[in-house]
Protein backbone atom coordinates (compact mmCIF):
# COMPACT_ATOMS: atom_id res chain seq x y z
CA UNK A 1 0.00 0.00 0.00
CA UNK A 2 1.36 3.40 -0.95
CA UNK A 3 2.01 5.94 1.78
CA UNK A 4 -0.67 8.32 0.46
CA UNK A 5 -3.31 5.58 0.45
CA UNK A 6 -2.33 4.48 3.94
CA UNK A 7 -2.57 8.01 5.32
CA UNK A 8 -5.90 8.58 3.63
CA UNK A 9 -7.19 5.29 5.05
CA UNK A 10 -6.11 6.39 8.51
CA UNK A 11 -7.82 9.77 8.12
CA UNK A 12 -11.12 8.25 6.94
CA UNK A 13 -11.02 5.59 9.65
CA UNK A 14 -10.17 8.09 12.38
CA UNK A 15 -12.89 10.55 11.31
CA UNK A 16 -15.57 7.87 11.13
CA UNK A 17 -14.73 6.27 14.47
CA UNK A 18 -14.31 9.61 16.25
CA UNK A 19 -17.66 10.85 14.92
CA UNK A 20 -19.40 7.72 16.19
CA UNK A 21 -17.56 7.93 19.52
CA UNK A 22 -18.81 11.49 20.11
CA UNK A 23 -22.41 10.42 19.55
CA UNK A 24 -22.01 7.50 21.96
CA UNK A 25 -20.46 9.64 24.67
CA UNK A 26 -23.07 12.41 24.47
CA UNK A 27 -25.99 10.13 23.62
CA UNK A 28 -26.96 11.87 20.39
CA UNK A 29 -29.79 10.41 18.34
CA UNK A 30 -29.17 9.67 14.66
CA UNK A 31 -25.48 9.17 15.31
CA UNK A 32 -24.96 7.74 11.82
CA UNK A 33 -24.67 11.27 10.39
CA UNK A 34 -21.79 12.14 12.72
CA UNK A 35 -19.94 9.07 11.43
CA UNK A 36 -20.89 9.24 7.75
CA UNK A 37 -20.43 12.97 7.06
CA UNK A 38 -16.72 13.08 8.06
CA UNK A 39 -16.20 9.86 6.13
CA UNK A 40 -17.78 11.39 3.03
CA UNK A 41 -15.70 14.58 3.23
CA UNK A 42 -12.41 12.78 3.92
CA UNK A 43 -13.04 10.49 0.95
CA UNK A 44 -13.40 13.47 -1.39
CA UNK A 45 -10.30 15.48 -0.45
CA UNK A 46 -6.58 14.85 0.12
CA UNK A 47 -5.86 18.27 1.64
CA UNK A 48 -7.74 20.50 4.05
CA UNK A 49 -10.49 22.27 2.11
CA UNK A 50 -12.42 24.80 4.17
CA UNK A 51 -14.63 25.66 1.20
CA UNK A 52 -15.98 22.11 1.01
CA UNK A 53 -16.68 22.01 4.75
CA UNK A 54 -18.47 25.37 4.67
CA UNK A 55 -20.53 24.29 1.65
CA UNK A 56 -21.57 21.10 3.43
CA UNK A 57 -22.59 22.91 6.63
CA UNK A 58 -24.50 25.61 4.74
CA UNK A 59 -26.26 22.97 2.62
CA UNK A 60 -27.40 21.04 5.71
CA UNK A 61 -28.56 24.13 7.63
CA UNK A 62 -30.32 25.63 4.61
CA UNK A 63 -32.22 22.45 3.70
CA UNK A 64 -33.25 22.00 7.35
CA UNK A 65 -34.69 25.53 7.36
CA UNK A 66 -36.47 24.92 4.04
CA UNK A 67 -38.05 21.63 5.12
CA UNK A 68 -39.11 23.01 8.51
CA UNK A 69 -40.77 25.96 6.77
CA UNK A 70 -42.48 23.80 4.13
CA UNK A 71 -43.86 21.27 6.61
CA UNK A 72 -44.88 23.93 9.09
CA UNK A 73 -46.83 26.07 6.61
CA UNK A 74 -47.85 23.82 3.69
CA UNK A 75 -48.42 20.35 5.13
CA UNK A 76 -52.20 20.90 5.53
CA UNK A 77 -52.38 21.70 1.78
CA UNK A 78 -51.04 18.68 -0.17
CA UNK A 79 -51.24 20.20 -3.66
CA UNK A 80 -49.58 23.45 -2.61
CA UNK A 81 -46.94 21.53 -0.67
CA UNK A 82 -46.19 19.38 -3.72
CA UNK A 83 -45.71 22.52 -5.82
CA UNK A 84 -43.34 24.09 -3.29
CA UNK A 85 -41.36 20.85 -2.92
CA UNK A 86 -41.13 20.58 -6.72
CA UNK A 87 -39.56 24.05 -6.88
CA UNK A 88 -37.13 23.21 -4.07
CA UNK A 89 -36.02 19.90 -5.62
CA UNK A 90 -35.66 21.51 -9.04
CA UNK A 91 -33.27 24.09 -7.60
CA UNK A 92 -31.23 21.29 -6.00
CA UNK A 93 -31.04 19.37 -9.29
CA UNK A 94 -29.96 22.47 -11.20
CA UNK A 95 -27.22 23.06 -8.61
CA UNK A 96 -26.02 19.48 -9.13
CA UNK A 97 -25.35 20.13 -12.81
CA UNK A 98 -22.55 22.57 -11.89
CA UNK A 99 -19.32 21.27 -10.40
CA UNK A 100 -18.88 24.18 -7.99
CA UNK A 101 -22.34 23.70 -6.44
CA UNK A 102 -22.75 19.93 -6.87
CA UNK A 103 -22.21 19.13 -3.18
CA UNK A 104 -24.64 21.85 -2.10
CA UNK A 105 -27.32 20.53 -4.44
CA UNK A 106 -26.78 16.85 -3.68
CA UNK A 107 -26.76 17.25 0.11
CA UNK A 108 -29.93 19.33 -0.16
CA UNK A 109 -31.61 16.77 -2.41
CA UNK A 110 -30.67 13.79 -0.23
CA UNK A 111 -31.29 15.31 3.21
CA UNK A 112 -34.30 17.30 2.04
CA UNK A 113 -36.05 14.21 0.66
CA UNK A 114 -35.41 12.26 3.86
CA UNK A 115 -36.61 15.12 6.08
CA UNK A 116 -39.73 15.67 3.97
CA UNK A 117 -40.57 11.98 4.19
CA UNK A 118 -40.10 11.59 7.92
CA UNK A 119 -41.50 15.00 8.80
CA UNK A 120 -44.83 14.15 7.19
CA UNK A 121 -45.54 11.33 9.67
CA UNK A 122 -47.42 12.01 12.86
CA UNK A 123 -45.41 11.43 16.01
CA UNK A 124 -42.04 11.97 14.35
CA UNK A 125 -39.87 14.48 16.20
CA UNK A 126 -38.63 16.59 13.29
CA UNK A 127 -36.96 19.11 15.58
CA UNK A 128 -34.83 16.45 17.26
CA UNK A 129 -33.86 14.96 13.91
CA UNK A 130 -32.92 18.39 12.50
CA UNK A 131 -30.87 19.33 15.56
CA UNK A 132 -28.99 16.03 15.41
CA UNK A 133 -28.29 16.53 11.71
CA UNK A 134 -27.07 20.11 12.18
CA UNK A 135 -24.90 19.10 15.14
CA UNK A 136 -23.32 16.32 13.06
CA UNK A 137 -22.62 18.78 10.23
CA UNK A 138 -20.99 21.26 12.62
CA UNK A 139 -18.94 18.43 14.14
CA UNK A 140 -17.62 17.44 10.71
CA UNK A 141 -15.25 20.42 10.43
CA UNK A 142 -13.33 19.83 13.70
CA UNK A 143 -13.19 16.06 13.08
CA UNK A 144 -11.81 16.49 9.56
CA UNK A 145 -9.30 19.12 10.75
CA UNK A 146 -8.07 16.81 13.51
CA UNK A 147 -7.77 13.93 11.05
CA UNK A 148 -5.54 16.01 8.76
CA UNK A 149 -3.50 17.22 11.74
CA UNK A 150 -2.80 13.69 12.97
CA UNK A 151 -2.34 12.12 9.52
CA UNK A 152 -1.09 14.92 7.24
CA UNK A 153 -0.51 14.40 3.55
CA UNK A 154 3.23 14.10 2.75
CA UNK A 155 4.75 17.19 1.18
CA UNK A 156 6.81 15.31 -1.41
CA UNK A 157 5.82 16.04 -4.98
CA UNK A 158 4.35 13.31 -7.16
CA UNK A 159 4.53 12.88 -10.93
CA UNK A 160 1.67 14.43 -12.80
CA UNK A 161 0.52 11.04 -14.09
CA UNK A 162 0.26 9.75 -10.51
CA UNK A 163 -1.79 12.75 -9.42
CA UNK A 164 -4.08 12.34 -12.39
CA UNK A 165 -4.73 8.70 -11.58
CA UNK A 166 -5.22 9.45 -7.90
CA UNK A 167 -7.85 12.09 -8.58
CA UNK A 168 -9.91 10.08 -11.05
CA UNK A 169 -13.57 9.54 -10.18
CA UNK A 170 -13.41 11.97 -7.28
CA UNK A 171 -16.95 13.16 -7.69
CA UNK A 172 -20.02 11.91 -9.48
CA UNK A 173 -20.27 15.03 -11.64
CA UNK A 174 -16.89 14.54 -13.30
CA UNK A 175 -18.51 12.41 -16.02
CA UNK A 176 -21.54 14.61 -16.54
CA UNK A 177 -22.08 16.42 -19.79
CA UNK A 178 -21.18 20.09 -19.69
CA UNK A 179 -23.07 21.24 -22.79
CA UNK A 180 -26.35 23.07 -22.32
CA UNK A 181 -28.54 20.27 -23.71
CA UNK A 182 -26.88 17.64 -21.53
CA UNK A 183 -27.23 19.77 -18.39
CA UNK A 184 -30.93 20.31 -19.08
CA UNK A 185 -31.47 16.57 -19.51
CA UNK A 186 -29.55 15.81 -16.32
CA UNK A 187 -31.51 18.33 -14.27
CA UNK A 188 -34.79 17.02 -15.71
CA UNK A 189 -33.81 13.40 -15.02
CA UNK A 190 -32.90 14.13 -11.42
CA UNK A 191 -35.99 16.24 -10.81
CA UNK A 192 -38.48 13.72 -12.27
CA UNK A 193 -37.04 10.77 -10.33
CA UNK A 194 -36.74 12.79 -7.09
CA UNK A 195 -40.35 13.99 -7.38
CA UNK A 196 -41.56 10.47 -8.11
CA UNK A 197 -39.78 9.26 -4.96
CA UNK A 198 -41.28 12.12 -2.93
CA UNK A 199 -44.83 11.36 -4.09
CA UNK A 200 -44.35 7.62 -3.50
CA UNK A 201 -43.14 8.10 0.06
CA UNK A 202 -45.95 10.57 0.76
CA UNK A 203 -48.70 8.29 -0.53
CA UNK A 204 -47.38 4.95 0.77
CA UNK A 205 -46.75 4.17 4.44
CA UNK A 206 -42.97 3.81 4.25
CA UNK A 207 -41.88 5.59 7.40
CA UNK A 208 -39.26 2.93 8.18
CA UNK A 209 -37.62 2.91 4.74
CA UNK A 210 -34.93 5.55 5.17
CA UNK A 211 -32.36 3.26 3.55
CA UNK A 212 -34.54 2.65 0.50
CA UNK A 213 -35.18 6.34 0.00
CA UNK A 214 -31.51 7.21 0.42
CA UNK A 215 -30.61 4.49 -2.10
CA UNK A 216 -32.91 6.03 -4.69
CA UNK A 217 -31.05 9.34 -4.45
CA UNK A 218 -27.61 7.71 -4.25
CA UNK A 219 -28.31 5.85 -7.50
CA UNK A 220 -29.52 9.13 -8.95
CA UNK A 221 -26.35 10.98 -7.89
CA UNK A 222 -24.41 10.68 -11.20
CA UNK A 223 -27.36 12.37 -12.98
CA UNK A 224 -26.67 10.21 -16.05
CA UNK A 225 -28.15 6.91 -17.22
CA UNK A 226 -24.82 5.08 -17.59
CA UNK A 227 -23.47 6.42 -14.30
CA UNK A 228 -26.64 5.47 -12.42
CA UNK A 229 -26.56 1.90 -13.73
CA UNK A 230 -22.97 1.53 -12.53
CA UNK A 231 -23.82 2.96 -9.11
CA UNK A 232 -26.80 0.60 -8.81
CA UNK A 233 -24.57 -2.49 -9.03
CA UNK A 234 -22.06 -1.01 -6.59
CA UNK A 235 -24.81 -0.07 -4.15
CA UNK A 236 -26.21 -3.61 -3.97
CA UNK A 237 -22.80 -5.26 -3.56
CA UNK A 238 -21.60 -2.76 -0.95
CA UNK A 239 -24.86 -3.01 1.01
CA UNK A 240 -24.59 -6.81 1.12
CA UNK A 241 -21.04 -6.64 2.48
CA UNK A 242 -21.93 -3.98 5.03
CA UNK A 243 -25.00 -5.86 6.25
CA UNK A 244 -22.98 -9.07 6.53
CA UNK A 245 -20.30 -7.25 8.55
CA UNK A 246 -22.96 -5.78 10.85
CA UNK A 247 -24.43 -9.21 11.56
CA UNK A 248 -21.00 -10.68 12.27
CA UNK A 249 -20.17 -7.81 14.63
CA UNK A 250 -23.44 -8.19 16.52
CA UNK A 251 -23.03 -11.98 16.87
CA UNK A 252 -19.40 -11.59 17.95
CA UNK A 253 -20.16 -9.07 20.69
CA UNK A 254 -23.45 -10.73 21.71
CA UNK A 255 -24.11 -9.81 25.35
CA UNK A 256 -20.97 -7.64 25.54
CA UNK A 257 -22.41 -5.10 23.11
CA UNK A 258 -23.63 -2.95 25.99
CA UNK A 259 -19.99 -2.14 26.74
CA UNK A 260 -19.41 1.09 24.80
CA UNK A 261 -15.65 0.56 24.54
CA UNK A 262 -15.97 -2.98 23.16
CA UNK A 263 -18.74 -1.91 20.78
CA UNK A 264 -16.63 0.98 19.46
CA UNK A 265 -13.57 -1.25 19.18
CA UNK A 266 -15.49 -3.87 17.19
CA UNK A 267 -16.89 -1.19 14.90
CA UNK A 268 -13.42 0.28 14.38
CA UNK A 269 -11.96 -3.10 13.40
CA UNK A 270 -14.68 -3.79 10.84
CA UNK A 271 -14.64 -0.21 9.50
CA UNK A 272 -10.89 -0.37 8.82
CA UNK A 273 -11.45 -2.74 5.89
CA UNK A 274 -14.06 -0.55 4.22
CA UNK A 275 -12.08 2.65 4.91
CA UNK A 276 -9.16 1.17 3.00
CA UNK A 277 -11.44 0.65 0.00
CA UNK A 278 -12.67 4.23 0.32
CA UNK A 279 -9.08 5.49 0.19
CA UNK A 280 -8.32 3.49 -2.96
CA UNK A 281 -10.92 5.36 -5.02
CA UNK A 282 -12.85 4.20 -8.06
CA UNK A 283 -15.27 1.29 -7.82
CA UNK A 284 -13.86 0.10 -4.50
CA UNK A 285 -14.62 3.50 -2.98
CA UNK A 286 -18.25 3.19 -4.06
CA UNK A 287 -18.49 -0.29 -2.56
CA UNK A 288 -16.82 0.92 0.62
CA UNK A 289 -19.22 3.84 1.01
CA UNK A 290 -22.29 1.63 0.59
CA UNK A 291 -20.82 -0.94 2.97
CA UNK A 292 -20.04 1.68 5.62
CA UNK A 293 -23.55 3.14 5.48
CA UNK A 294 -25.05 -0.37 5.66
CA UNK A 295 -22.84 -1.12 8.66
CA UNK A 296 -23.34 2.17 10.49
CA UNK A 297 -27.04 2.96 10.14
CA UNK A 298 -28.57 -0.21 11.69
CA UNK A 299 -26.04 -0.31 14.52
CA UNK A 300 -26.71 3.32 15.47
CA UNK A 301 -30.48 3.48 14.92
CA UNK A 302 -31.92 0.01 15.60
CA UNK A 303 -29.45 -1.83 17.79
CA UNK A 304 -30.06 -1.43 21.54
CA UNK A 305 -27.88 -3.81 23.60
CA UNK A 306 -29.87 -6.28 25.75
CA UNK A 307 -33.14 -4.79 24.48
CA UNK A 308 -33.27 -4.98 20.68
CA UNK A 309 -30.92 -6.52 18.14
CA UNK A 310 -30.39 -5.26 14.62
CA UNK A 311 -30.80 -8.57 12.77
CA UNK A 312 -34.28 -7.87 11.42
CA UNK A 313 -33.35 -4.26 10.65
CA UNK A 314 -30.29 -5.39 8.69
CA UNK A 315 -32.28 -7.95 6.68
CA UNK A 316 -35.02 -5.43 5.98
CA UNK A 317 -32.45 -2.82 5.00
CA UNK A 318 -30.83 -5.09 2.44
CA UNK A 319 -34.11 -6.29 0.89
CA UNK A 320 -35.58 -2.77 0.71
CA UNK A 321 -32.40 -1.38 -0.86
CA UNK A 322 -32.34 -4.11 -3.52
CA UNK A 323 -35.97 -3.42 -4.44
CA UNK A 324 -35.43 0.36 -4.41
CA UNK A 325 -32.31 0.13 -6.59
CA UNK A 326 -33.99 -2.13 -9.16
CA UNK A 327 -37.12 0.03 -9.39
CA UNK A 328 -35.06 3.24 -9.55
CA UNK A 329 -32.82 1.84 -12.30
CA UNK A 330 -35.88 0.93 -14.34
CA UNK A 331 -37.39 4.37 -13.87
CA UNK A 332 -34.12 6.12 -14.76
CA UNK A 333 -33.97 4.02 -17.94
CA UNK A 334 -37.52 5.03 -18.89
CA UNK A 335 -37.05 8.72 -18.05
CA UNK A 336 -33.70 8.83 -19.85
CA UNK A 337 -35.15 7.49 -23.10
CA UNK A 338 -38.14 9.80 -22.77
CA UNK A 339 -35.93 12.88 -22.31
CA UNK A 340 -33.68 11.92 -25.21
CA UNK A 341 -36.72 11.99 -27.49
CA UNK A 342 -38.28 15.13 -26.02
CA UNK A 343 -35.23 17.34 -25.32
CA UNK A 344 -33.13 17.43 -28.45
CA UNK A 345 -31.36 19.90 -30.69
CA UNK A 346 -33.71 21.71 -33.03
CA UNK A 347 -32.41 21.57 -36.61
CA UNK A 348 -31.62 24.96 -37.99
CA UNK A 349 -33.77 25.85 -40.94
CA UNK A 350 -31.81 26.52 -44.06
CA UNK A 351 -32.31 30.09 -45.03
CA UNK A 352 -31.52 31.26 -48.51
CA UNK A 353 -30.67 34.90 -48.87
CA UNK A 354 -31.48 36.41 -52.23
CA UNK A 355 -29.87 39.53 -53.36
Amino acid sequence: MQQETLLKTQRIWFGTVLGLAVTLVFGWSNGMFAALLPMFVLTQIDRWNSGLIVQLVIAVIWVCIQVTFIIGFFQPYPLLMTLVVAIMLLCKCIAMTHKSSYLFGYVGLLMGSILLNYGSYQGFDLEDFVMGLVASALLTGPVVALAFYLFPEPCNTQPLSHLANQNQAKTHNDNQRKDHLGMVRQAALGWIVAMAAFILFQVADLNDSLSAQASILIVLAPMTFIGSMAVAKIRILGTFLGCLAGMILQLTLYSLANNMILFLLGFAIVAAIFCRWLAMGGIKAGIGFSAMSALTVPLTSSFVPEQQDAFFSICYRFSSIVVAVIVTSLMIWLVHHFLVRVIRHKPLAACSVTR
